[in-house]
């Protein structure tokens, strides 16, 4: 453990792996996380179970792997840890089906603590209720565990009703390989509520328009829709990697003074005090709730908004020009190869 940061965050030497010698671990899910997860956990020697429907098309893909597959409701009988890795959409519904099965003693165990928080789980007492996260998609979870490497991740205790609950999620998560990067210590809130907030301000949301409306701009200006792709969207790459291996101090001394002057002086023209006031509220909406009640609304019917807004992004000009501009590099080929392995694993059962 460092005293370096503002929480705690443990390691390999922090976690004892003998809290899961003599347990049973039941994956309910076979997607991008729980494909990674109850493989990881089976090499590292724990005892794994998953746990799907009779009819999913994940089935075939568990047992190849030399796993035991049964149903969620079977699986989570036979557990003393039951880590739910289906989406968070369909999270509830199986929870109602394995909740009988759940003893005093076991572990209920989330990678993403939505419906914790939004009280669409509701835990009855005498079981311990913990979050092991992993900060990437499963296909690297699983990759970097292979490579002797790790993935970080995050550790949060909901309920400990053993004592044992921070002890056992440490060796479920030196099990998967996260605590040989490192594991920081959070919430449930503070987990569900940033993820939210992120995705929607900066990494999805965020990002995606801020590169559409440079490009609209550019375009309606009376540029080419090609040189408008390669300043908005390709060159947001290299951007991101550097700041992503060396932060902004890294981006900043990367590249030409010409760039480092005008983002200086125009930057907060476009990230202004209103943009800063929209995140606010987009904060405000999701700790209140009032997003979690919209997205599960949005469910129960169905999902119109999201599958008209899902197809408008897919129709937006830049798509079509990217994919011709992307034929151009070499990497192309490399990249659809992982999308394709992502594929594979990304609808969780």
């Amino acid at each position: 453990m460092t005293d370096e940061f503002n929480t705690d965050i443990y390691y390999d030497d922090d976690a004892d792996g003998s809290q899961l010698e003599n347990a049973t671990v039941a994956v309910l899910g076979y997607g991008s996380q729980g494909h990674a997860h109850a493989l990881n956990l089976n090499d590292s020697g724990v005892d794994v179970i998953v746990g799907l429907r009779e009819d999913s098309s994940s089935r075939d893909a568990a047992e190849a792997d030399g796993l035991d597959v049964t149903t969620p409701v079977e699986a989570a009988s036979q557990a003393d840890i039951v880590s739910v890795l289906v989406p968070d959409t369909v999270q509830p519904a199986v929870y109602a089906d394995i909740e009988p099965e759940l003893e005093e003693g076991n572990t209920l165990q989330f990678a993403h603590g939505f419906n914790i928080h939004y009280n669409q789980i509701q835990p009855p007492e005498g079981i311990d209720v913990t979050m092991i996260a992993p900060k990437s998609p499963g296909h690297l979870v699983r990759r970097n565990y292979e490579n002797d490497e790790g993935t970080p991740g995050l550790l949060a205790v909901y309920q400990d009703e053993t004592g044992d609950a921070k002890e056992r999620a440490l060796a479920y998560a030196k099990g998967i390989g996260c605590t040989r990067a490192g594991v920081v210590e959070t919430s449930f809130r503070e987990e569900t509520e940033t993820d939210i907030f992120g995705e929607q301000a900066v990494l999805c949301g965020g990002i995606a328009e801020l590169i559409k409306t440079g490009y609209e701009t550019l375009v309606d200006a009376g540029y080419s829709p090609e040189m408008a792709y390669f300043e908005c969207m390709n060159e947001m790459k290299l951007i991101v990697d550097l700041m992503y291996e060396g932060g902004l101090g890294a981006m900043w001394d990367s590249v030409s003074d010409t760039a480092e002057y005008g983002g200086l002086t125009r930057g907060d023209d476009v990230i202004d005090d209103h943009v800063r006031e929209n995140m606010e509220e987009v904060l405000d909406q999701v700790q209140n709730g009032e997003f979690a009640t919209e997205w599960i609304s949005e469910n129960q019917a169905n999902r119109p908004v999201y599958t008209q807004l899902n197809q408008a992004e897919k129709d937006h000009e830049i798509e079509e020009v990217g994919e011709r501009l992307r034929e151009l590099f070499t990497w192309a080929d490399e990249a659809t190869e992982d999308e394709e392995e992502s594929a594979k694993v990304q609808a969780d059962d």
